[in-house]
């Protein structure tokens, strides 16, 4: 595994740059790559815990699926973002499913040497909590949203989320490879009512539209859109 190379990747991310040095070396030796086609499952909810993972090419779907078929669609991830630590804290078997959009790299730091590191150095426990914190604090805003914010301001936020890195990245992406029934599924929109809220970003120039894929022309006029 090239670590270097992926080092770089992972330190565009906020978490992963401001982990003790000794942290960062401990996870890059202890990790291994995966790699996902289009379509294929990282892991569903309730399989047991496997560790700590970091997209670093591609993207997936954070969903659930009811027993009707219905699919809830939490989040879209893309590099650098770190996820499956709740996992780590509680040992129990996974909350969601986690589908690769296309084809994905990943970097996967296994449970128990990641278990193994934390029992040697027990104050590494903290930046782990720190990632679960900050993922904690926007599940609150997303569930105020959902019940006090109009349809237009939620999807502004949640396009400015996911271009933004969820608040993890250095650097702003442009361009989210996102079918619009995935972006209703995580408002809890209507497609037709999603589709005319993009239409109407695009008229603005905020956005253009494309197929499976929507880019932000307009970064400042998105903030505003969002209410920021």
């Amino acid at each position: 595994m090239d670590t270097e190379k992926w080092r770089a990747r992972l330190a565009t991310g906020h978490w992963f740059s401001h982990l003790p040095a000794a942290f960062q070396d401990s996870l890059l030796a202890q990790a291994r790559l995966r790699q996902l086609t289009t379509g294929q499952y990282l892991f569903k909810r309730g399989d047991p815990p496997c560790g700590l993972y970091a997209v670093l090419e591609g993207s997936l779907r954070i969903s659930a699926v009811n027993e009707h078929g219905k699919e809830a669609v939490l989040s879209l991830v893309e590099p650098p973002f770190w996820f499956g630590e709740i996992c780590l804290f509680d040992g129990l078997p996974r909350t969601h499913d986690a589908c690769a959009v296309g084809p994905c790299t990943l970097l996967q730091v296994p449970q128990q040497p990641l278990l193994n590191i934390l029992d040697e150095h027990p104050q590494y426990w903290r930046d782990l909590a720190l990632l679960m914190s900050q993922k904690l604090r926007l599940s609150f805003i997303g569930l105020e949203q959902l019940s006090l914010m109009p349809g237009s301001v939620r999807l502004a936020s949640r396009l400015l989320m996911i271009v933004e890195g969820y608040g993890d990245s250095e650097t702003s992406r442009r361009t989210v490879q996102l079918p619009q029934e995935d972006l209703a599924a995580m408002l809890s929109l209507s497609r037709q009512t999603t589709n005319a809220l993009l239409k109407d970003l695009q008229a603005q120039g905020i956005v253009r539209l494309g197929y499976g894929e929507i880019e932000v022309l307009e970064l400042q006029r998105l903030r505003e859109a969002a209410h920021t």
